[in-house]
């Protein structure tokens, strides 16, 4: 399999809001997803299309976020895993909250519910332009990479 344009290990920081939930900062790591789910399962999944693209990465929130000696984030993991089907994509989006042993920072059902509310907004923005943005990349002849 050949590995895509990324820029795995870059972190990000940002301020992010939660629905109802007043915004708070966030520590995103990104990982390579062969060592979440393995390179020959990844291949596989890629191979028979059960799978187009994934991204993959530690996450943390709050002011002060826990680090381990790689930097990563130790609050949590987030993962979107789309797949291609003829009418677009249908993505699934996974997060696994409050694994620090950190016992302040355990997810609330309000805080699972305002991550829903989040990704359903930021994804039907997302939906909104980025289809615009691959067909001007296409229409100007321009070569782009493709998600494996």
């Amino acid at each position: 399999m050949a590995t895509p344009a990324c820029d795995y290990g870059a972190s990000i920081r940002a301020v992010e809001s939660l629905a109802e939930i007043p915004p708070i900062p966030a520590c995103l790591k990104f990982h390579n997803p062969a060592s979440i789910f393995g390179e020959k399962t990844l291949e596989k999944a890629m191979a028979d299309d059960c799978v187009s693209a994934i991204v993959a990465a530690r996450i943390g929130f709050g002011e002060e976020v826990g680090l381990d000696s790689q930097g990563d984030p130790l609050d949590g993991q987030m993962l979107h895993i789309a797949r291609d089907t003829p009418f677009g994509c249908v993505l699934r989006s996974r997060f696994i909250l409050g694994m620090s042993n950190d016992d302040s920072g355990h997810p609330t059902d309000e805080m699972g519910l305002a991550l829903i509310r989040h990704c359903y907004t930021e994804f039907t923005f997302l939906s909104r332009f980025l289809p615009s943005l691959y067909y001007g990349e296409k229409a100007n002849d321009e070569e782009i990479a493709l998600p494996l």
